[in-house]
């Protein structure tokens, strides 16, 4: 769609009847119904020639129909302090309204025309998947062919996003590595040592440039972290992922630890004047003790390490760290014994998970410690590790921790389970594998969180990602949609695109590659699953295009006594158009604005 059609003027050609009836009716009370009155028609006006339409196009009529009437109430607009009526009027008497952007009537414009049954995109299947009048085994060779070509569809998409486990990526590692080794002078013995990977973390843009060109931005990025005081940090592995150049291959790996200057300025200015701010999930609200935060019935999370050597840029809790490797991340003997004794008096938490920073740092001696209490605890019968340790520094799982850890893994009584972070399939590598096969070994399961940012976001990215977990054999578990931070603006995805790849490209992976759940984090209310439409409502389209929407809290049919969260996402146009900028084509996205 060309975006001369985002105007005032268009949009008033695209609807007249809604826009006759906001210029004549002089009352905002008698105004809301009588809109709501002419969405319906409109939506029954379309459905009369259901026949023509056929039943995928009347179910997105209906979608239409569901969320205009929604934007037009009048609690609506209270919550997300937006009038979509007002708006209309405006519009509708000619009164100038600077404040609407064509983002917002991008996305006004696609409701109406899904609404009136017009769609202005192609599906990539409608051609390998057309209706059959044939029964039988006739029908079922036809469709068996049609599911052929669309795998074709779908393996052409996912070739487009190479592992680290293909030929030509490993060979490419190789002389990377070797590079980074001889840069920092380490031996083939010191590379394998996970300890020398954690003294020699890469901690200025001046190191970094020494192992992989910097683009200005990246340099700049890491500059003024490391002028403001911000933590820095990369493993000397997890730069060898990194390309000699930067490409399409390795942008993913670079934008989850070179971060933008715009991020460090505002994460540096929130933690001096605004701290409460970064505690995105208000964890403070659900802490009951030291080290412990506490959400759900049945599990905590225990933070007994509060470091990293490596930091990523969209970490829920980064701001918490002071420095990569801090040497207090420690927590003293005292909380810990405190936390540990309180999980022993609440025999409620049967999961514990142990997370921080990244707990498999610790030394074995200090983590056996901790594993060890947790697994004497009656009441836990499962500990949950969450590390990045498998993705940035895979030899710290040698085969003494795993084996550690296995002495804790009793089946029938207890499980010991891994979740790591992987966030693009390029970051898979044999190494990976090899310490994933460690952790197996010991009957450890192995489970993975990916979080949806504009950089692994593409057609068939994330897929392909779940694709070379399970050969690797880790589980696909969350795909989490990027929080609404302000300082994370250039990695948020709209949660209409989330959607539409669960929908349109994770459901074409067989069952077990595609296991996962899109999740929202919710401030306070924990993880929103986004499935199910029922808990959610799509509040408004505010003027920059940006919707609000109302999540519901997993409680909402226990108790009464609930809050919900409305949330400002990201506007479609802007996604769509940084998509450009990037080199992708936004037509093959063109479904994306009929997911709510």
């Amino acid at each position: 769609m060309s975006p001369e059609r985002y105007t005032p003027q268009y949009l008033l050609t695209q609807a007249p009847r809604l826009f006759q009836v906001a210029r004549e009716t002089d009352s905002f009370d008698d105004l809301r119904p009588r809109l709501r009155q002419v969405v319906h028609e409109k939506r029954d006006h379309a459905l009369a020639h259901y026949d023509r339409v056929g039943r995928g196009l009347a179910i997105r009529i209906q979608d239409c129909d569901r969320v205009l009437d929604g934007m037009l109430r009048r609690r609506s607009e209270r919550l997300a302090d937006f009038s979509l009526t007002r708006a209309l009027r405006d519009l509708a008497r000619g009164r100038p309204r600077p404040d609407l952007k064509p983002a917002f009537y991008a996305d006004l414009l696609h409701l109406l025309w899904g609404l009136g049954g017009r769609v202005r995109f192609e599906s990539p299947a409608d051609e390998v998947m057309a209706p059959s009048e044939r029964s039988g085994r006739e029908a079922a060779i036809e469709r068996s062919a049609q599911l052929d070509r669309l795998w074709g569809r779908m393996a052409e998409g996912l070739r487009r996003h190479p592992s680290g486990l293909e030929p030509e990526s490993i060979a490419r590692r190789r002389a990377r590595r070797e590079r980074v080794r001889r840069a920092l002078g380490a031996s083939a013995e010191e590379w394998r040592d996970w300890r020398w990977h954690v003294r020699r973390v890469v901690r200025s843009a001046r190191q970094m440039s020494m192992l992989t060109r910097l683009t200005e931005k990246e340099r700049a990025g890491v500059e003024a972290a490391n002028e403001l005081g911000m933590p820095f940090g990369v493993t000397p592995y997890y730069a060898s992922l990194m390309d000699d150049e930067p490409s399409t291959r390795d942008r993913a790996v670079r934008a989850q630890v070179l971060p933008p200057a715009d991020y460090a300025r505002e994460l540096a200015r929130k933690r001096r004047d605004d701290l409460a701010k970064l505690d995105f999930m208000r964890e403070e609200d659900t802490s009951p003790i030291d080290l412990i935060t506490r959400r759900y019935p049945g599990i905590c999370i225990l933070k007994p390490f509060n470091t990293c050597p490596q930091i990523c840029v969209y970490c829920q809790r980064n701001w918490e760290i002071d420095d990569v490797m801090a040497p207090q991340a420690l927590a003293p003997r005292a909380k810990l014994d405190a936390a540990l004794a309180w999980i022993a008096r609440h025999p409620a938490v049967r999961e514990v998970l142990l997370t921080g920073g990244d707990p498999l740092v610790m030394g074995d001696a200090r983590l056996q410690h901790i594993v060890g209490r947790l697994a004497a605890i009656p009441s836990v019968e499962r500990i949950r590790i969450g590390t990045r340790t498998p993705i940035t520094m895979p030899m710290r799982i040698t085969p003494e921790l795993a084996a550690m850890l296995g002495r804790h893994h009793e089946p029938g009584r207890r499980e010991i389970a891994v979740v790591t972070h992987a966030q693009h399939a390029y970051e898979i590598t044999p190494e990976t594998i090899t310490a994933v096969s460690r952790l197996r070994g010991q009957g450890i399961g192995v489970y993975n969180q990916m979080v949806f940012t504009f950089f692994n976001s593409r057609r068939f990215e994330a897929a392909a990602l779940r694709r070379v977990l399970r050969l690797a054999g880790i589980d696909p578990y969350y795909t989490f949609n990027m929080k609404g931070k302000d300082e994370m603006a250039d990695f948020r995805v709209p949660v209409a695109r989330l959607l539409q790849e669960q929908q349109e490209e994770a459901r074409l992976l067989p069952g077990l590659a595609r296991t996962d759940e899109p999740v929202y984090n919710v401030p306070g209310l924990g993880k929103h699953y986004l499935r199910a439409r029922q808990n959610r409502d799509l509040l408004a389209i505010l003027p920059d295009g940006a919707r609000v929407y109302e999540f519901h809290p997993w409680e909402k049919n226990i108790t009464r006594g609930i809050r919900t969260y409305v949330g400002r996402d990201v506007p479609i146009l802007e996604y769509l158009d940084n998509l450009a900028r990037m080199g992708e084509d936004p037509d093959r996205y063109g479904s994306v604005w009929y997911y709510f």
